[in-house]
């Protein structure tokens, strides 16, 4: 058995971009640990929501509970930063905020987790954090920095695959202009994402999906049955979801990797 810590900014990134890695290596018979640096205070929730007096970040640790047993998780640890809110935001300098926090400090944090845990596998964000947020760009940071500082041997940067995503978004849009739907039209230039030539893991996670949409309704706060994740049609969320991106240094060039623990 070895051990996967898995490390996000917010309640409800797990399950987004990492569910079917973490269920996956449960079922495998590996130990998973869930790390998030905020409680994710500057989410936006429909009013009427919560009950009265109910701070935002209280549902939202529950949410993550709630998901990390569907997803397998054994251990649930929160950081303690205040989330910093959207780029250019003025929460982005707000004290306490992970944008503002010591990357050094933080990473001492995290690497006490995974001395603590004997990681085998920490999976972080990419450089720009999937799309520029700057809680998950420090999530790189800092998860890079504490591998090191922890000498923990896989490390594994979750992206998305851009060019994936826009053939996705190419076919839909041919779909829905057969069906006379009006789309806006599909731009080359996506930041989201890495381009496909970076990555260096794919994972197949369809078998897991089922748990992924579960842990996605666990954040009912954040993620409706109205939402883009939810609402897609099961084709989609197949075509969206089914594999997760990774990028690991020093692997590559190319795909040469399809499971996180393989020989662990």
């Amino acid at each position: 058995m070895a051990t996967m810590v898995t490390f996000h900014a917010h309640p409800d990134d797990e399950c987004i971009g990492c569910g079917g890695v973490m269920r996956k290596a449960h079922e495998q018979g590996h130990r998973v640990v869930l790390v998030v640096a905020t409680r994710g205070e500057h989410g936006e929730v429909a009013e009427g929501f919560l009950a009265e007096g109910e701070p935002l970040w209280q549902r939202r640790v529950a949410e993550t509970h709630a998901s990390a047993e569907i997803l397998g998780v054994q251990r649930v640890e929160f950081l303690g930063y205040v989330d910093s809110g959207m780029m250019g935001r003025p929460t982005n300098e707000e004290p306490g905020s992970f944008w503002t926090a010591s990357v050094e400090q933080a990473a001492q944090q995290l690497a006490a987790i995974l001395r603590e845990e004997n990681a085998d596998v920490l999976t972080c964000y990419d450089d720009n954090g999937g799309y520029g947020h700057p809680d998950h760009i420090q999530v790189h940071r800092v998860g890079m920095r504490a591998a090191e500082l922890a000498g923990t041997p896989r490390v594994y940067q979750s992206t998305m695959n851009r060019d994936h995503m826009v053939r996705g978004m190419k076919a839909f849009a041919e779909q829905a202009a057969a069906a006379g739907i009006e789309m806006p039209q599909v731009q080359e230039d996506v930041q989201f994402g890495k381009p496909e030539s970076e990555l260096t893991a794919a994972v197949d996670v369809t078998e897991f999906l089922e748990y992924k949409r579960k842990a996605m309704r666990a954040h009912a706060s954040q993620i409706s049955e109205q939402s883009f994740f939810l609402a897609m049609p099961e084709e989609g969320f197949r075509y969206s979801f089914g594999t997760e991106w990774f990028i690991r240094a020093g692997q590559g060039p190319g795909i040469t990797e399809t499971d996180l623990m393989a020989g662990l």
